[in-house]
Order: C-alpha cells, then structure tokens, then sequence
C-alpha cells in the first residue's frame, strides 16, 4: 500500500473508533478482514499509526484545533512520526488518500516542532498535556499530585516489551544470550527479568512468541511491574498459595516460579474462558506443583477455606495503568465503568478474604493508577473486617529474593505511608501498579 492508502485506512478506522467505542483490536480485525490487499507490514503500520493517535488523542486534538479523526492522523504523522510535509501532501492527494491537504492544513503541518514543543503548550489544560479524559484529571491529581502530567504521559508512551524469566527451566544469562536476535538486555530491579526497548510504531513488535526461548517455557512476556507485584507475595517456598483472580495465569506461574515446585498452589477465576489458557501455559512452563480450579471443573473451593498461607488478588481494575498498551481503553473507560470495578473490588476482597488462614496473609494488586481502586479499596475492606490490617509491602517484596541488592532503596521510594507500593508509570518505565500486603490476626 502506499502513503494515501494507509493513512485514508488509518482514518476509516478511527472514525468507526469515535463513533462505536469498540476495542481497537476488533475495528483492525474487521478493516483486515474486508481489505485484505494489505500485508503483514501495511496492516503494523497502520496499526502502530491508529494506537499513537490514541496515546495522544487529546494532544493532537489540541494541536490541530480540530477532533477528526483526519486532523488527528495528520498531525500524528507530521509531530509525532516526523514525517515530510510534502511526503504529506502527495500522500493526501493520492488517488488512494483522503484527500488534498486544505491550505489549513498546510499551514499547520508545515511547523516543524513537536506537540509538546508548541509554544503555547504551557496554557494547554491539564487533561490535554497529559492526554487523559477530562474527568480522569482530579483522579491523576488526587494520584500523582504536581506529577499528574507527567503520569499521564508516561501512560501515553510506547512500552518497552518485558520478559519474564522462568526460574523452572532457565537462568537469565541463558535467556537473555537465547534472545539475542531480538536484542532483549537485562531490565532494571528484578534478576529475572529481560527488556526489549520499545520498537518503531510502524513497525512490527519482534515475536517473542515465536522464538524457542519461549516455546520451551524459558521466558514470559509479563511487564516488569507485573513481576514486581508477584514478588509482594514473599518467600512463598513450600507454603499453601492461592492466586484467587488468576485471569490467563501470568502472575500464577510467576508465583509457581517464586515457589520452586513446592508447596501447593491454586489458581482460581470466575470466568473459565480466560483461565483455560493456564492448562497449557502451566504445562509449558514446567510447573507441577498447581491446581487449577476452573468456575466450570466442579472442585469448587470449600476445601480452601482458612487454609491458605498467602492469597494473591490481581483485581478486576479499569486497567488504568497498563494505557501504553490499550490506549483505546483510557477513551472508552467511563466514571460508571469505575463506580462498578469499586463495587467488583469490595466483593472480590471479602470472597478472597475467607481463604486466608489465621496468620496468614491477603496480597491486593491492581494494574490501576486510581486511589478509589487502590488505597481506598483496602480501607473500607479494612474498616468492615477487623480480623485484617495493612502491613508493608516492600518487607515481603525483599523477601522474595526476585530482587538486586541496589533495588531497595528504588523499592523504598515506591513505598507509601500506609505501607503500599506504588509504581508510578512516570518514574520506572513500566505499568502503573498499586500493591498492598494485609494480615489476618491469628487469634481470629
């Protein structure tokens, strides 16, 4: 395809964007599906073009002091992929393009600084220097205070891609020289985790998956944040561990890495679809040491009750932290959608709740930057249940050993005064987590 036709088919799809809210993936789907003239490399490009126009969807808005769809591309392909005005303008008069540039246009795309380059960026609103919904701008205040911006637009930058290694079969050395045609290096914090610097958005993402370094279970691709929240569970070895929200099972076998193959382990999800994954994935890790008990298998979790030493709870979140990946969700994402993930929370707590033995420990992880999902949550759970009070994190963090020595005091820094930690998107290239360690009194 050439210049016109892609940026026309960027357009189109975003246009279908603003209209329906759906997913991107699903709009990319059916483009693809009824245009399947394009390739491989047209389909990326497209695709790299449509997410950056959604990481800076109000920031481009701005710059252009226009919200279509073609104004957004535009001024994505000129700022952000600092592509020729001229190339623009043949590319627009295309026969396969959208059309001749207007002489507004020209003269917008005809600047040569970037959006956060634009003189008058200082008096932009809050909202739309951070690239974040309008009514999402007291919560990253609330949040993130005088780094509310920079929060935001951390979320509204390409992620790096964050492997897993899997203790069970590999060693990071041996990971990291298998993944050498994908130029994975050593990612910051934890020993067993490697990082692919974000590539090129018209390009597409090495396939870590296809490599034998994943097929034979040496690495997973998880976000180091992520990793970082499996640690809070501590040094599980040998005890009885129940990941409670286990989803498709990445913190699951994070946690059966940490276990080494001892103990017990129970995975859990109300939704059997995304938890059968977990089969297979456990399968090719080598983990021998868990129980899956699928809404669907019949077991069903009586037999937990007040027996587990540590229950891991990965929340049902607005996913507010993980915006470098899903851009759309942070413009489909509304104040009803988070009043119902508040109530989802409270009830998921208090179910996961009844698992935890007397001394035991409660893990609650989101992959959300809001304070009403984050400390807020383990309040009203704590002020309902007294048997279970906060204790710090970063205690069973260090214990579980994932870490360098030099992490602690970076760990430290992510602590809050209630004894959480929180990863600030802004400050450690990574997704925005919120973590919290409770334990239940044993005379309760």
């Amino acid at each position: 395809m050439r210049l016109g036709g892609k940026i026309t088919a960027a357009i189109e799809i975003l246009d279908d964007f603003q209209a329906r809210r759906r997913p991107l993936k699903i709009t990319i789907n059916d483009w693809a599906r009824d245009n399947r003239f394009a390739g491989a490399k047209d389909r990326a490009w497209i695709s790299g073009l449509c997410l950056d126009v959604l990481r800076r969807y109000a920031s481009l808005a701005w710059v252009a002091d226009s919200d279509t769809s073609r104004a957004r591309v535009l001024s994505a392909l000129r700022f952000l992929w600092r592509v020729d005005t001229q190339e623009l303008a043949v590319g627009a008069g295309d026969q396969h393009g959208p059309g001749a540039l207007s002489e507004t246009e020209c003269a917008l795309l005809a600047h040569d600084t970037g959006v956060n380059d634009h003189p008058l960026w200082s008096r932009a609103a809050d909202d739309v220097r951070a690239d974040i919904p309008v009514w999402c701008a007291p919560l990253f205040q609330c949040a993130f205070g005088n780094n509310a911006v920079a929060a935001g637009l951390a979320l509204a930058s390409r992620a790096d891609i964050d492997l897993r290694v899997n203790s069970l079969k590999a060693d990071s050395e041996k990971a990291c020289a298998a993944l050498s045609a994908v130029a994975a290096r050593p990612a910051p914090f934890l020993k067993g985790a490697l990082r692919i610097a974000a590539p090129d958005a018209s390009l597409r993402a090495p396939a870590v998956t296809s490599t034998p370094a994943f097929n034979k279970g040496w690495v997973e691709v998880q976000d180091l944040a992520s990793q970082m929240a499996a640690a809070a569970a501590g040094n599980i070895k040998g005890l009885q561990v129940f990941d409670y929200c286990a989803g498709g099972g990445g913190k699951t076998l994070a946690l059966a890495a940490m276990m080494g193959n001892t103990g017990q382990l129970y995975a859990y999800d109300s939704d059997a679809h995304r938890l059968a994954p977990l089969f297979e994935r456990a399968r090719r890790a080598g983990v021998r040491n868990l129980q899956i008990r699928s809404p669907m298998g019949g077991e069903g979790l009586a037999d937990l009750q007040e027996r587990m030493d540590v229950v891991f709870v990965d929340a049902p979140c607005t996913g507010s932290g993980t915006w470098r990946r899903h851009p759309d969700a942070k413009w489909r994402l509304s104040q009803a959608q988070l009043a119902r993930r508040m109530g989802d929370q409270e009830q998921v707590l208090a179910s996961a709740a009844q698992y935890v033995k007397p001394g035991g420990q409660l893990v609650y992880v989101t992959c959300s930057v809001f304070d009403e999902e984050n400390q807020q949550a383990i309040d009203r759970f704590c002020a309902a249940h007294a048997a279970f009070h906060q204790v710090g994190a970063l205690e069973n963090m260090t214990a579980s050993g994932a870490f360098h020595d030099d992490a602690r005091e970076h760990l430290s820094a992510m602590t809050l005064p209630t004894g959480a930690v929180r990863i600030a998107p802004h400050e450690y290239r990574a997704d925005g987590f919120f973590i919290a360690v409770l334990n239940r009194r044993g005379d309760i």
